[in-house]
């Protein structure tokens, strides 16, 4: 039986009575761009972000000019966790492979893994330049093949973000823009006079950029739809509590509605970890984000046993989930639904947020019970294909086809069978009299 030491208080997070309409507003923009291309893009960027360049698209003197001013270790530093990035995810494309069966004699069927033709990438800026979304997007795209890959990034309080197009630059961007919001997102999924249309979509954002994505889906594919961050920690009575308290307040800086949660066998440790994170909170300097998700959102329980730890997290979903515990490695065993797992006191969410080189874009809102978070697959289409060169085989299918077909009353699915029947195997059908080997004599 689970033991809350602290739960979430909701009361800090009712909506107030001035609700904005975000699905409302977003469908305005989306719609004025479809009709109005550049223009309306422009008078959007003004608007929002009271940005109006000659060109949003950076020219590649921009792009030298800006990665110049760059200090030299943050552009090394770009380079290992790009590098680190691109390692697995291009041993994830090879570990997805083409093949062909020939299940009976005459009979091939056969996959292809093709990628897709053109990518955005959104990077967010806002309250964060993120330059780890550039390596996560972008790095990844062009790894599992994708020929062209665009990338948008806001301008933060009306400077071009240096060290975000530096990362976009190096990671492998053919076009780089400097747009942010809804219209970013609107221009490279509709295309305009200036920026080409993509396929896809990826790449995090505030609440309005997600509900573009969403409303967009369908007319472009989308990585995974977002929702605020989510840590999740599994602990025993050898976990550190200092070390606890800190990764879960690591994550909760990332905005005001951040569950972090504690699932421990420790009612002590659980204890220790709730005053170490008050003290911690005096001293971050986000705090005055981080405080809010904790004191909303924040969780901390006691089970008896880490079976019922293992159980229990499952029923979260959560996007990261770190184990503390003496044998970290049993949750691959006994967990299933999660976003990332990060195993052991060694390993935090922080270095998959930013440098370890597994992507950082994952499932939130339970979305970790039906799907993983973005990977070089999800830029691959999978197709097959099929060829029958056995006249025998091509017969019998026919037959099975037919009476298949007919099963379900699709007529004309199985005449098509019967073409096939008829002339590889001789068979006679009543809406075939008149013709011979399918041909009206």
């Amino acid at each position: 039986m689970a033991t809350y030491l602290k739960q979430t208080s909701l009361a800090a997070g009712k909506p107030s009575s001035t609700k904005v309409d975000v699905p409302g507003i977003v469908r305005g923009v989306i719609d004025d761009i479809r009709s109005q291309g550049d223009a309306a893009v422009r008078r959007y960027s003004e608007k929002f972000d009271k940005w109006s360049p000659p060109s949003f698209k950076l020219s590649k003197d921009d792009i030298d000019a800006i990665v110049s001013k760059v200090p030299k270790q943050t552009l090394d530093d770009i380079r290992v966790v790009q590098q680190n990035v691109r390692t697995f995810a291009l041993a994830q494309r090879k570990s997805i492979n083409d093949f062909e069966l020939e299940i009976r004699p005459g009979v091939h069927l056969g996959q292809k893994n093709i990628p897709i033709s053109s990518v955005g990438a959104y990077i967010p800026g806002g309250r964060y330049p993120l330059l780890a979304s550039a390596h996560m997007t972008i790095v990844t795209a062009k790894a599992a093949g994708v020929p062209r890959v665009i990338a948008c990034t806001p301008p933060i309080m009306g400077v071009i973000p240096s060290s975000t197009v530096a990362a976009m630059h190096y990671a492998g961007a053919d076009d780089i823009y400097i747009l942010g919001g809804v219209q970013a997102v609107s221009a490279m999924a509709v295309g305009t006079e200036t920026i080409g249309k993509v396929d896809f979509i990826a790449g995090p954002g505030n609440p309005f950029v997600a509900e573009a994505k969403r409303q967009l889906f369908g007319e472009i594919g989308i990585d995974l739809p977002a929702g605020p961050t989510e840590v999740l920690i599994v602990a025993d009575e050898y976990a550190d509590p200092s070390t606890v308290a800190t990764d879960l307040l690591s994550q909760a800086e990332h905005g005001p509605d951040t569950p972090a949660i504690l699932i421990t066998t420790s009612r002590a440790l659980g204890e220790q970890v709730i005053k170490e994170v008050d003290r911690l909170l005096k001293i971050l300097p986000t705090s005055a984000i981080a405080s809010v998700s904790w004191s909303t959102f924040g969780e901390v329980i006691v089970v008896n046993n880490l079976d019922e730890a293992y159980k229990l997290a499952d029923t979260y979903a959560s996007e990261h989930v770190q184990i503390l515990t003496e044998s970290p490695r049993e949750a691959l065993e006994k967990m299933f639904h999660y976003g990332a797992l990060f195993l052991g006191e060694k390993t935090c969410v922080s270095y998959g947020d930013k440098v370890i080189g597994t992507n950082h874009v994952l499932p939130t809102k339970g979305a970790a019970r039906f799907t993983g978070g973005l990977w070089v697959g999800k830029y691959l289409k999978t197709v097959t294909y099929q060829e029958v060169t056995s006249e025998k085989e091509s017969g019998e299918l026919g037959r099975l086809c037919g009476r298949a077909a007919r099963a379900e009353n699709f007529e004309g699915h199985a005449r098509s069978g019967d073409v096939r029947a008829m002339k590889y195997m001789g068979d006679k059908f009543e809406w075939l009299d008149g013709q011979k080997n399918g041909v009206h004599t």
